[in-house]
């Protein structure tokens, strides 16, 4: 009995660990959720599709300057946030804040980037949504 406890919760850490992988419609309602403009949605969902694959414990780190990009909208640790135990940086916030499955950080960060850059900042948007016709949202 004891090791069938053990054992499950142990699946229930090693499952957590993976962190949250959206479907489009559960994303398009979090997103509107966290006040995401209706009229940018179908960019932003691009957006989190080139740059996450809509999975929020991403973390990247192929950056030339060997910084590390964060979370479902993979945000930088060179600029928007710090790697440590203290909120800092562009967002004042904590990177590993940035792999929550409760996306409310990362949201209001990826705002403060859009407000400074625009979708521009983000590579992923500019390789596979720029210009290109976006996903229409069934949800």
């Amino acid at each position: 009995m004891t090791r069938a406890v053990l054992f499950i919760v142990a699946l229930c850490f090693i499952a957590k660990s993976y962190g949250k992988t959206f479907t489009e419609c559960e994303l398009v309602q979090e997103l509107r959720r966290q006040g995401f403009p209706e009229h940018q949605l179908k960019d932003w969902v691009c957006l989190v599709e080139a740059e996450s694959s809509k999975r929020t414990h991403v973390v990247g780190g192929n950056n030339a300057d060997g910084s590390h990009d964060y979370g479902l909208f993979q945000i930088n640790n060179r600029y928007w946030c710090n790697d440590g135990d203290h909120p800092g940086k562009g967002c004042n916030i904590r990177c590993k804040d940035l792999l929550l499955d409760d996306i409310t950080i990362a949201s209001q960060c990826s705002k403060t980037i859009f407000g400074v850059h625009g979708f521009n900042a983000w590579v992923g948007w500019v390789n596979k949504c720029k210009g290109r016709n976006l996903p229409n949202l069934h949800c």
